[in-house]
């Protein structure tokens, strides 16, 4: 039967949530119409969310599972679930049950009027505190003003694509990839479905501080160069500021106008300037490890193994990716 809808679902240490999460996408994608099937990727889990996906992969010839070697990040995994899928079109959708999975139908509506994008827009986020809602507000908003890119507001990587934007995907290299600016970035003709964000059906976020601010750096550095010029902008007038601040003392010392001396203002005025210069240095050592990371060239991603794909309808990875010897990249399971 041809898939005409390849269902991504990233993992890391799920097992509270897998199966249940399974059920529903079951539920939904047998009333779709299209043949199908649903991609699992397990990015690393320590938990037993592999197993039990393999225990239904063997009941279920629709569930497929991709098995890194370890943990490679909530985008890649998303990147190597596109390299894998044969549908027509392709759903990325996360497994903590917090978009509802019953909204596919309506995605799968707008993709058949000739939408090749349709979008999963948040109205509303329930279960999450004030900080993550303000902070995801002004990130969205903040790179919607550096970046040229059209990426809509309150939208995570909750969507549908059609298969032709998923291949232009896959043919991007870059390392340190903002799955939801790419899909903007490539264009085509894309619209919204307006849903309420549930709380998470069980288990923690896989998102804490320090990975939301790496996710936002991703997606400001790979979109913009405007902290660059940011920093020009600052040198200049920190540049003007100090001529000025040194014509006032030149003309306090010639006539005497009383200078006090003192450390307290040399201290401030250094720790001023100094702390500034750090700070662009560190918005270029961004731009400059991220120049490292592509220059390296490795693989954006390891497969350990793959259950569940078959050799005429897996695709081999587009991008450089590494499957180790013995393991079949394009059957997708352990040769003999």
């Amino acid at each position: 039967m041809e898939i005409g809808c390849s269902v991504i679902v990233p993992m890391f240490n799920e097992e509270e949530v897998i199966e249940h999460t399974y059920h529903r996408l079951k539920q939904v994608m047998d009333c779709a119409e299209e043949g199908y099937e649903i991609i699992f990727v397990n990015d690393g889990s320590r938990d037993r969310t592999a197993q039990m996906v393999e225990a239904i992969c063997h009941k279920d010839p629709n569930v497929k599972l991709i098995q890194f070697s370890r943990n490679f990040g909530h985008q890649v995994a998303i990147s190597a679930g596109m390299d894998y899928a044969s549908g027509r079109c392709v759903v990325i959708i996360d497994a903590d049950l917090q978009d509802p999975p019953e909204l596919i139908l309506e995605m799968l509506s707008k993709w058949r009027e000739g939408y090749e994008v349709v979008y999963g827009k948040r109205i509303k986020r329930k279960g999450e505190s004030v900080f993550k809602k303000t902070t995801a507000l002004l990130f969205y908003r903040l790179l919607g003003r550096m970046t040229k890119v059209d990426i809509p507001l309150d939208t995570g990587d909750f969507r549908l694509i059609d298969r032709k934007v998923c291949d232009v995907l896959k043919s991007l290299k870059e390392k340190n990839r903002f799955v939801r600016g790419l899909v903007g970035w490539a264009g085509f003709r894309q619209t919204s479905v307006e849903y309420v964000r549930d709380e998470r059906f069980a288990g923690v976020t896989k998102y804490p501080l320090r990975k939301m601010i790496s996710f936002a750096l991703d997606g400001i550095t790979s979109f913009s160069h405007k902290p660059l010029k940011m920093a020009s902008y600052i040198g200049v007038i920190l540049s003007l500021s100090s001529f000025i601040y040194l014509f006032v003392v030149l003309f306090q010392k010639w006539f005497e106008l009383g200078t006090v001396p003192g450390w307290a203002s040399i201290v401030a005025i250094n720790l001023f300037f100094n702390g500034i210069v750090l700070m662009l240095l560190g918005v270029m050592g961004e731009y400059i490890g991220r120049i490292y990371d592509e220059s390296k060239d490795r693989p954006l991603y390891i497969v350990r193994e793959t259950t569940g794909f078959q050799r005429e309808d897996a695709n081999p990875p587009a991008r450089p990716s590494y499957v180790p010897e013995g393991v079949n990249a394009q059957v997708g399971e352990y040769a003999g």
